[in-house]
């Protein structure tokens, strides 16, 4: 019996690593001998993409990047050859502000650190660099990318300007002069599943900015100051600049996804596809009996192209039997028949509060492994897995 379990991490419990370890551990209590458990943690492109980077094959590396206020921070980041998978979040995420998101940090934070990761990167020889967003502390149009690989933004006094998205409002021109020569011998790939612009009423500042901290007035600070760097940047690179504002996805991330774009001529992939592809999932689905996947909730979000649905997909198209497990679960019966899953196991179904739940969900997860375990020693014979 050869079962592939490829979760996605349970947010604010367990990484995907975790999920899949607990998974196998109960699986293999429940089977006993004979089963082959192929852990392959997976991602949506946010965080965790590092997470399943790692899990199939690719090395963890650290370096030391400015943060989203400024301060030095340790960052993770995957190499593979000359490939590499960065989650911004490591360097500019909101899980990175000290005390929270506020209004102050909506307005002065930023994404330097994601280009220094980027630089790093590209020291270590890669060409090819997946930019992994979500998560993010910033709404600076993605202008701190720019300055982590060597841009300087000026006010009309020839001064240097601080991080932030704010500070744009100040930008009089831009000094690439020291900017990366080796980005534009770097293959880039934006994993989002974001599809808004930068600007205006569905732009990043509008949609994003209050999960950041930003008050109304924060917001159209934030817009305005997104537009005038925008007006900048096409006076300096090209109007191509102008259009990329309006792009799908240019409101990813603060506006990483804008620079991505503009300045880095990202192509912009769903992020499960990306994760699917690095880690070879549909390679490794040849000649398997089961597919486990799941996250934390399984919701009306997961259906709109998260880990699960991914995982999914890949499997119908091997045809191979796919399950879910979660924290819990909110889908009808119809819905999760039309998503694909045979089943769902939810830990709610083993402990009915929530909180308990999230703090034993290793545990929990063993046992619902344990239970699935069982469920296919008995019916190795005849196969009958639709109803696990």
């Amino acid at each position: 019996m050869r079962v592939v379990i490829a979760p996605d991490k349970f947010k604010g419990s367990l990484s995907a690593p975790d999920v899949a370890k607990h998974l196998a551990t109960g699986l293999q209590a429940g089977f006993g001998q004979g089963i082959e458990a192929t852990r392959i943690p997976v991602a949506d492109g946010g965080e965790g993409t590092i997470d399943a980077a790692i899990g199939s094959g690719f090395t963890r590396r650290t370096t030391t990047v400015t943060g989203p206020l400024g301060e030095p921070v340790k960052a993770d980041f995957a190499v593979r050859d000359q490939e590499a998978v960065i989650e911004m979040a490591a360097a500019s995420g909101l899980a990175l502000l000290p005390d929270g998101p506020t209004s102050e940090t909506a307005k002065t934070a930023t994404s330097i650190g994601t280009g220094e990761l980027i630089r790093a990167a590209l020291d270590l020889g890669c060409r090819k660099i997946i930019l992994g967003v979500g998560g993010s502390a910033n709404t600076d149009a993605g202008a701190g990318v720019l300055q982590g690989l060597g841009a300087v933004f000026l006010d009309k006094d020839g001064n240097e300007l601080p991080g932030g998205g704010a500070a744009l409002a100040d930008i009089d021109s831009i000094d690439f002069s020291n900017f990366d020569v080796r980005v534009e011998a770097t293959e880039f790939v934006l994993a989002s599943d974001v599809d808004n612009p930068l600007l205006g009423a569905s732009g990043a500042p509008a949609i994003f900015g209050p999960q950041k901290g930003a008050t109304p007035d924060d917001v159209t600070e934030l817009d305005a100051a997104a537009s005038h760097f925008v007006d900048v940047l096409a006076a300096t690179t090209g109007q191509h600049a102008k259009y990329a504002a309006k792009a799908e996805g240019a409101g990813a991330a603060g506006g990483v996804g804008y620079i991505a774009i503009a300045a880095l001529k990202a192509e912009r992939r769903p992020g499960i596809d990306v994760v699917l592809e690095f880690t070879e999932l549909e390679r490794r689905l040849k000649g398997a009996d089961l597919v486990i996947t799941g996250e934390g909730s399984l919701d009306e979000q997961s259906l709109l192209g998260k880990t699960p649905m991914g995982v999914s997909r890949a499997a119908q198209r091997n045809g191979v039997p796919v399950i879910a497990v979660c924290g819990r679960s909110t889908l009808s019966r119809e819905q999760l028949t039309d998503a694909g899953f045979h089943t769902v196991h939810a830990l709610t179904d083993l402990e009915k509060d929530v909180q308990k739940c999230i703090a034993e969900a290793g545990p929990l997860l063993e046992q619902l492994g344990k239970h699935i375990g069982v469920y296919l020693a008995e019916r190795t014979e005849n196969k009958e897995y639709l109803n696990v």
